[in-house]
């Protein structure tokens, strides 16, 4: 069962998150920020990330420069799942590492097409 890692400051964005994944058969777990996920992938073995951008304590393109200096995590998948759109936000995203950006709200299948993708 491949492992995820969902983060996002916002309760129902996560339990919407691990619903639509948990569902699907994939084991997820949740973390409320940056640094929460950070220490999560250091203690634990992901094979994919998915985090928010703006959240308090450390954001996700923050979370995504920290995970890339971690040799578990050089080719973990990591994605962007965000309100941010503009086109500065991905070329920042891109740039820290991310592997792909998806636009909330979400449609569960668009997320589950693209985790599958990912994770192949």
């Amino acid at each position: 069962m491949k492992k995820i890692l969902a983060v996002d400051d916002s309760a129902s964005m996560r339990q919407m998150v691990g619903f639509t994944l948990k569902t699907a058969g994939f084991d997820v777990t949740e973390a409320c920020n940056g640094d929460e996920a950070l220490n999560a992938a250091k203690n634990g073995s992901y094979d994919l990330v998915i985090s928010d951008v703006n959240m308090p304590v450390m954001d996700g393109i923050t979370l995504i420069k920290n995970l890339r200096t971690l040799p578990e995590y050089k080719f973990t998948p990591l994605l962007m799942l965000t309100t941010e759109s503009g086109t500065d936000k991905k070329q920042e995203g891109r740039n820290a590492g991310a592997t792909g950006w998806i636009i909330k709200p979400f449609n569960p299948d668009q997320l589950l097409a693209t985790v599958n993708k990912v994770l192949r």
